[in-house]
């Protein structure tokens, strides 16, 4: 309700991460978790791309460093009611579609113990 891009591209991203578990990033990832890289993509439908708020949408990752694109993409459909009591403005549907890549910069990468190119175990 509310015809709000971020809190569709919010609960994208959720969805996105909500069953993926990571735990052994903070072996394999020189500098674990705080060195992550996290680019997410989002598709929101193009009359909503510039209403996005990107900041909200990056607190949603709770490590790495977060870059987030948003591009023309996703649905708008047709909820059929508009409840004005909901903050609905009419009876669109704002879908948002996000893909979540992880990975780390390997030129930043050490000859540590955790490193997966050190050779060391």
């Amino acid at each position: 309700h509310g015809q709000n891009p971020s809190k569709a591209c919010v609960r994208a991203c959720r969805s996105a991460i909500e069953f993926n578990s990571l735990p052994s990033m903070r072996q394999l990832v020189p500098g674990g978790y705080e060195a992550m890289k996290l680019h997410v993509q989002i598709g929101v439908p193009s009359a909503y791309v510039s209403h996005v708020d990107v900041e909200q949408v990056s607190r949603v990752f709770p490590y790495g460093n977060v870059v987030v694109d948003v591009e023309p993409g996703g649905l708008l459909a047709d909820s059929g009611v508009a409840l004005e009591a909901m903050g609905d403005k009419n009876s669109d549907m704002i879908i948002a579609v996000a893909c979540v890549t992880v990975g780390y910069d390997r030129r930043t990468e050490t000859d540590s113990p955790h490193s997966p190119r050190s050779g060391k175990e």
